[in-house]
């Protein structure tokens, strides 16, 4: 048996495969691979729509160059306040007390205004126990996207109801729900929010481009996603599963997200609407099949009620106001960052608190 010595050079014979030199690797605006944007692994059930979420996330964020040190992911409690962990593995997060998610985030972006925020809640957090923060954050404009992981079960705690159930809903744990569910756009549009829509988590083409123009948006994206629960609500007649939303999905519009450093080439239709959003990208909806205008609040109000009525899953961008000022613009607070503004300038002086005093 003879041996290779370990200093030979092996040559090629005549049937030899070459070896393929190794392909580049694909990188984004800011020179990263898409990899750099993941997290930890996942410890959510196996086939969990908050995977596909996460997924589509690490996407977005990537395609649109986002620096994950300036990135900041908000949470609160239940199986969708896990997923942060999921995402972003380089950026900073704060996981918050149930359903107190946008009060911390508000505090934290009053302080450094110059934060990418992702929130993402569930529609427990969100539609339960948080409803109250969730309506005052959205009134507030706070410059956030704000994602609710829709899948109507405290998944959690072992499948009880939450407030965006089914009525009649049967479950196997929890009996039949005999509440009238919230609808989380529609409590978003009665709130004044600037930025409204809903997408299905297997709906990856379409969840990227909302993602991407959430992300953009000056003020406070809401994305009420269905999210099924494959644990405890994926059953046949569940509106928040798997095979309804792929059966019943009605996307009102197709969407197509230009960046604001990419040349921007678009050929007039008469039945696309384009959006300019404040960092010059634009936001292009092609309508399928049915007048719809995004800028009409009263005509979402009435599309999101014909849907529940209907029992349709329709998905898409239902309101959008990118003029309205958010908060950081309401309260004229400076350019700088508070965090970063030294203490003389963010306290007034002792000469100045006593001729305040002295005034009254």
């Amino acid at each position: 048996m003879s041996s290779i010595p370990e200093n030979s050079t092996p040559v090629a014979g005549a049937g030899a495969a070459k070896a393929r030199p190794a392909a580049a690797p694909k990188l984004n605006i800011i020179g990263l691979e898409k990899t750099e944007y993941k997290g930890g692994n996942s410890t959510l059930c196996n086939g969990c729509g908050h995977d596909s979420i996460s997924a589509r996330i690490i996407n977005a964020a990537w395609d649109l160059g986002l620096e994950q040190s300036q990135v900041v992911k908000f949470s609160g409690i239940g199986c969708s306040s896990k997923t942060p962990a999921y995402f972003l593995g380089q950026s900073h997060g704060f996981n918050g007390v149930h359903g107190r998610m946008p009060s911390v985030a508000t505090g934290a972006l009053m302080a450094n205004r110059s934060l990418h925020a992702v929130g993402v809640s569930g529609d427990g957090d969100t539609a339960s126990i948080g409803i109250g923060q969730f309506k005052h954050m959205v009134r507030r404009n706070v410059n956030m996207v704000y994602i609710v992981e829709n899948n109507g079960v405290y998944g959690l705690t072992k499948g009880q109801f939450s407030a965006t159930a089914d009525r009649g809903q049967v479950l196997k744990y929890a009996g039949t729900n005999e509440l009238m569910p919230l609808d989380i756009c529609i409590e978003a549009l009665a709130a004044n929010a600037t930025f409204v829509a809903r997408s299905f988590a297997g709906d990856a083409k379409q969840l990227e481009a909302l993602l991407k123009a959430a992300m953009r948006h000056r003020g406070l994206a809401v994305l009420d996603i269905i999210s099924p629960c494959v644990t405890f609500n994926n059953h046949e007649e569940s509106t928040k599963s798997y095979a309804f939303g792929k059966e019943n999905e009605i996307p009102i519009h197709e969407l197509n997200f230009i960046p604001s450093y990419e040349e921007i080439t678009i050929d007039e239709y008469d039945d696309e609407t384009e959006v300019r959003l404040h960092d010059g990208s634009w936001l292009v909806l092609k309508k399928l099949g049915e007048d719809y205008d995004p800028t009409d609040k009263m005509l979402a109000y009435k599309t999101l009620e014909n849907a529940r009525t209907q029992q349709k899953l329709l998905t898409g961008i239902f309101y959008i106001e990118p003029e309205k000022p958010s908060l950081v613009d309401l309260l004229n607070i400076v350019d700088t960052p508070l965090v970063q503004l030294p203490v003389e300038q963010l306290r007034p002086t002792r000469a100045s608190l006593h001729e305040i005093m002295a005034t009254l």
